[in-house]
């Protein structure tokens, strides 16, 4: 049987067995709050498992085990800024955030903020749903971008057809279960996700030891990046400065001094690799959703240790996939390296084991799919959409909206996603990461811990962090220097001098 039969037998099981279960659960869907949040009663294991399978994403299956592969050891910072971000997350805010939804009542993310900082609440309500949004059509593109750039890989189809299979994969138990549906086929999902990233690096030292040195580029992960050049080898070189815009501007700005230029350059590229650290620190919605969702403070424990040890299974083995990947075909091998993780996968197990092992692939990609699309229809439909037809109308069925609004959002992702200037899943999600992320984790952690941090400067440091992350990008400072980099450290200081220079009245 060829190996691209397999794969949609296989597929064809998998997916039937997801969109039974999505539909099932999403049977007990018998309210708003129910399509929203689960009833805010997610058992703690459900809760971290769905948190981990949204959170990482066709970024952390395709996107950095492709980041490894094309730049070396220098990947290594994003996977420790990851993994100490989710630990922080869920050992500092989780609990937190968890009480501070139960205290307020709340279902949505910026339903939490608005009722919160109460004075600016609408406003706040109304920018933040906005923006979630606005940012999360490309999220969601990006998603629909790493399913089809797997099935091409694997069938040779055509994008955008790719693109289509998931949206209809996506889609229709979303819809009909919401927040319930999804967090529990996520369940499913990151169980699966977690097992192809952990047997794929350990098959793969198993494979590399075992095969003639004349048959691959290296016989070591060690050797493949020392063979591959001193980027690949040092965790500082991945990517050469010279001929960057980074290094044209420390240039001008130290002309007499090139080892002061080398030696910056290194530690700003460190530095901007360890910065998507700052995005789990709360400011992620489809996250930050997951905590206030768990029933109760036991929960929220179960929920972090699991949610821990998961995270530091998935990232270590995402980053060695890649590197991996070097060792068996060289660095230059790929024309698009974030197809490396499939590649390697087919390189490596029988077509039906490969088969099952990729599911593992589009299980991170649906998981987030339908986890940011559920975030923003309820986003947009219990912030803006109802309340303005409650105005108008006594009686509204918000759930009947809810579903509709989902339905439209997909749509205009998948259309989004279509016409995207850049098919790089690793560059999309980064931008959001820094839009959304970078924001409001400032937000929420001065919101949860500093006493003084009031309405006005709340409000301030959405709109600045946002308008920002939008003007950096769109002005081309992202050649530069990260916008994730520098959207959390000039946000937290913006909301730093509103607060001590205002009072809230």
């Amino acid at each position: 049987m060829e190996a691209s039969t397999t794969f949609v037998i296989v597929a064809f099981i998998y997916i039937a067995i997801i969109i039974f279960y999505g539909f099932y659960q999403g049977k007990k869907v018998k309210s708003n709050s129910d399509f929203s949040i689960a009833g805010r009663k997610l058992p703690g294991w459900v809760a971290s498992l769905s948190e981990r399978a949204t959170g990482e994403s066709s970024w952390a299956l395709l996107g950095l085990p492709g980041a490894a592969y094309a730049t070396g050891l220098l990947e290594i910072w994003t996977a420790v800024g990851c993994v100490l971000g989710v630990i922080i997350a869920w050992i500092f805010l989780a609990g937190k955030i968890r009480d501070e939804a139960e205290k307020y009542d709340v279902t949505t993310f910026t339903d939490y903020l608005a009722k919160r900082h109460g004075r600016m609440g609408r406003h706040i309500r109304t920018v933040s749903s906005l923006a979630i949004v606005f940012f999360f059509f490309f999220y969601v593109g990006a998603q629909f971008i790493g399913g089809a750039k797997t099935l091409e890989n694997i069938l040779g189809i055509e994008q955008f057809i790719g693109m289509l299979l998931i949206f209809i994969l996506v889609v229709p138990y979303t819809i009909y279960g919401g927040f319930r549906s999804v967090t529990y086929t996520d369940v499913i999902q990151a169980i699966l996700m977690v097992i192809a990233v952990v047997v794929t690096p350990i098959v793969g030292f198993i494979y590399l030891s075992n095969q003639p040195e004349s048959t691959i580029y290296a016989p070591t992960i060690g050797k493949a990046l020392e063979k591959a050049g001193h980027g690949y080898s040092s965790l500082t070189g991945g990517i050469k400065l010279e001929g960057t815009q980074l290094y044209s501007l420390l240039s001008s700005i130290f002309p007499n001094s090139l080892s002061l230029v080398t030696g910056l350059g290194a530690g700003i590229m460190v530095v901007s690799y360890f910065s998507w650290f700052f995005g789990y620190l709360g400011g992620q919605p489809q996250l930050t959703t997951r905590f206030m969702a768990i029933a109760d403070k036991k929960q929220s424990i179960n929920g972090r240790n699991i949610g821990i040890i998961w995270t530091i299974l998935a990232y270590t083995g995402a980053i060695l996939v890649g590197y991996i990947g070097i060792a068996i075909f060289g660095p230059n091998a790929l024309s698009d390296h974030e197809k490396i993780m499939p590649t390697v996968i087919y390189t490596l197990f029988h077509p039906l084991i490969a088969s099952f092992l990729i599911m593992g692939i589009l299980a991170a990609i649906i998981s987030t799919a339908n986890s940011l699309l559920i975030l923003s229809a309820t986003e947009l439909s219990d912030n803006i959409i109802i309340p303005w037809k409650q105005s108008k109308l006594h009686e509204v069925n918000s759930l009947k909206i809810s579903r509709w609004i989902t339905a439209f959002l997909a749509i205009v992702a998948l259309i989004l996603a279509y016409f995207s200037p850049t098919k790089i899943i690793y560059s999309i999600v980064s931008i959001v990461w820094a839009g959304i992320g970078g924001t409001y984790s400032v937000v929420i952690l001065y919101t949860l811990f500093w006493k003084k941090f009031h309405a006005r400067a709340a409000l301030i440091a959405i709109i600045f962090g946002l308008s920002f992350t939008i003007l950096w990008v769109v002005t081309g400072g992202e050649k530069v220097l990260p916008t994730r980099l520098l959207t959390f450290p000039l946000t937290a200081l913006i909301g730093w001098i509103v607060t001590r220079i205002s009072r809230e009245n």
